[in-house]
This record gives C-alpha cells, structure tokens and sequence, in this order.
C-alpha cells in the first residue's frame, strides 16, 4: 500500500523535498522522495478539469490523467499548466490532449482510463501516484495502448507502462560511478530502515559490485534515530586509519540534520571519509550541515528547469513545482514521435529507443521493464552551496551499466 499523502503534497506545493509515505487508496507501492528546488507556493487557478477539458485540436488523441481535485489538485494543475506549455512550444504537434481528472484515486484513475480510451486516446499520460498508476494501466493495457506514467514507485513499471520520473536507481548509479571513477572504492552505509531505504539499499549493493567496489558494513536505523547505528559504524569509518574511504547516506534533508549530528558527536571527517547521496540530499539545510561538507550526490542539472520556470512563470503567472518538467517532457515526446514515426509513433520499440530523447533535465529513456534512466550530474557540498565536479553526461551509455 502507498502513494503520496496530504502533507507530502503541500511539499509539492511549495517545491520542497517531498517523501511519499502515505497510503493514497487500496492498493499501490510508495513513491520514494522527489527532487524538488525551494520556490514560492503555487497558487494560481488549476485551469479547466473535468472529462470535457482538452487542449490542442490536432488528430492525434493522447490523454493526460492528472490530480486535478482532491489532496494533488495543486501538483495536477502545474501539471496540466505544464502540459499545456508544452503543446505550445512544440512544432505543428498535431495533438489533441484529453485532460482527465483522477480525483487522486484509484476508482478515478479506472474511470479517467475507461474514458480517455473511448475517446481514442493512442497514449495515455500519466497519473501521478503510483496506486493511480497502477488501476489506470490495468485500464489501458488490455487495449495494447502505453502508458506514460509519473509515479517513482517502479513496483508499478511494465512493458507498455513507463516511468517518467526521478528514480533513485539511477541517482544511485551515477553516485557509486562518480565516486568509484574518483578512486574511493571502500563504502560504508548508514541507511534509514524505511520503504525508500530498502529500494536505494538493493540498487548500492548492486552498483558497488558492478563497479568493483566494497562493500565494508551497512547499518540501517529507525527514521529519525541514527544514533546507536552510528556508534556502531564509527569505528569503522572515524579515526586515523578509517576501513572506508566513502559514507553512503541516502536520507531526507530532515533524516539528515540527525544523522549529522550523531557522526560529528562520534568524530566523523568528511575530508577523511567521503560522504555521498542521492538528489534528496538537494536542499540548503543539507548544504549547511558540517558533516556532509565535501559530500557529493547525483542529481539533474538545474539549468534545464531554471529556463523552463521561467517560461512558465511568463505564461502562468506562478512557480512550477519541480515535477511540472515531466508532463512538460511526456507532452513534447508524444508531439516529435508524432511527427517523425508516423503510424509507430507510440509502439513499444519506438518508446524504447536506446539512445533515449532529450528532456528538460537532460537525457533520457525508458528501459523495456517500464523504468527509465536519466542523466546526471553530480555536485559537491561547499559553504552551504553546492558545485558541478561532474556534468551530466550529454548522452546515456549502455543499459545496465
């Protein structure tokens, strides 16, 4: 059970980091936290709902099945905003968008799906939430037409269902790259025994062994409360001669400020020891904490956003929440796949494409199982900022490495 609940929403609101762990509905995994950049609360109207919305008056149907009432109203009406940007922005798209309301449940997802397929849709865009995912596929697929989701929760991906979100699976990739290719290759782990835990933990196992690294010791800790795990990694990881050269620390800005503590309290040096993250790590109370000073995570290039919030703001009159990029980028794949494979357009092999297809926060693509890669780059904490040491690479390399 899972999704992302009411308190996790107002996050989305006003662009902080979020973590969904609150049940949305019967049935559905947990969506895990999402990188967001700090901005002012959206407050501006959610624009047209309701079965009866489009935009665009082109041929090609596609549906776009949003929160556009109940708790994700603000975050569905950035979206659609979004969505509508795109179409705008795109040439001769040839796109008619069928905005469909979920009502941010899974009976509203069923019956948005049933709809938006009796309508015509060949493509499905969206929901948001990964119990909202989950009933709508259920929907489409028996129809042989993809889904192009929003959802972090891969327990919900598929062939014909595709993630077009920020995993943590490639922010941890990129990290364990970024710092094996560096020359530190002994890590220790300090990981929250929670649902984002337990995901980011299976993926470092894999990444470190696919690089030749080592794994020394991994301590997992009740939210909130690092510090017995801590004493008990410490003699590990402080001290003159520390058995580890970095310190995996996948944790909430909030999750963090505790960790940090207790690793400074135990002698910690993060000049000795390299601390590093994944995006969730982006946020100013992060950059202030002495502990993780030097630390490295993996996120998206902001440059791509900063462009796009400010068109946005042009256009709507308000800040887009950092998830506003994926509708932005879904609506604009559907429109050049429209224009360049004709009857193809929306087939599994064309949606697949290895080579993937450039997005607002980079490079990306959508793996046959349903998740999907990024490019990204990875930055250091410095005096309560952060730099680029290494870009986002302009292409993605081979699947699965």
């Amino acid at each position: 059970m899972g999704g992302i609940g009411l308190d996790t929403l107002r996050r989305f609101g006003r662009g902080a980091l979020v973590l969904a762990a609150l049940s949305l509905g019967a049935c559905g995994g947990v969506d895990s936290p999402v990188v967001a950049t700090r901005t002012a609360p959206v407050e501006g109207p959610a624009g047209p709902s309701g079965d009866a919305a489009t935009l665009g008056t082109g041929s090609v149907k596609v549906a776009l099945i949003l929160p556009l009432s109940g708790p994700g109203a603000s975050v569905g009406a950035a979206l659609r905003n979004a969505a509508d940007l795109a179409l705008q922005e795109s040439q001769s798209p040839d796109l008619k968008i069928l905005v469909k309301d979920d009502r941010s449940t899974p009976d509203g997802a069923r019956e948005a799906a049933a709809a938006a397929l009796a309508e015509g849709a060949e493509l499905v865009i969206g929901p948001l939430f990964s119990a909202t995912v989950q009933s709508a596929a259920a929907t489409v697929r028996p129809s042989g037409k993809p889904v192009i989701a929003f959802s972090t929760d891969v327990s919900v991906a598929a062939r014909g269902v595709y993630l077009l979100s920020f995993l943590p699976q490639p922010e941890v990739d990129r990290i364990v790259d970024g710092t094996t290719a560096a020359g530190r290759r002994s890590f220790a782990a300090l990981i929250p025994d929670t649902v984002y835990g337990n995901v980011v933990e299976a993926q470092f196992r894999e990444a470190v062994a696919r690089r030749g690294g080592r794994v020394v010791a991994i301590e997992r800790y009740p939210a909130g409360n690092p510090a017995a795990s801590v004493g008990r990694l410490a003699p590990l990881i402080t001290g003159p001669a520390p058995q580890a050269d970095a310190l995996f620390l996948p944790d909430t800005p909030e999750g963090l400020n505790a960790a940090g503590a207790a690793l400074t309290r135990a002698g910690f040096n993060p000049a000795r020891v390299k601390p590093v993250g994944t995006a969730v790590w982006n946020d100013p109370r992060v950059f202030a904490l002495p502990a993780l000073q030097g630390g490295w995570f993996a996120a998206a290039d902001p440059a791509g956003f900063t462009g796009f919030s400010q068109r946005y703001r042009a256009r709507f009159g308000t800040e887009p929440v950092r998830v506003a990029t994926l509708a932005y980028d879904a609506v604009s794949l559907a429109a050049a796949l429209n224009r360049q494979y004709g009857s193809q357009r929306f087939a599994d092999t064309t949606l697949t494409n290895p080579s993937g297809f450039a997005g607002i926060d980079g490079t990306f693509r959508f793996r046959p199982e349903g998740t999907s890669d990024r490019t990204l780059a990875v930055f250091e904490i410095r005096g309560g900022g952060t730099t680029i040491v290494s870009p986002a690479p302009r292409a993605l390399g081979p699947s699965g490495t």
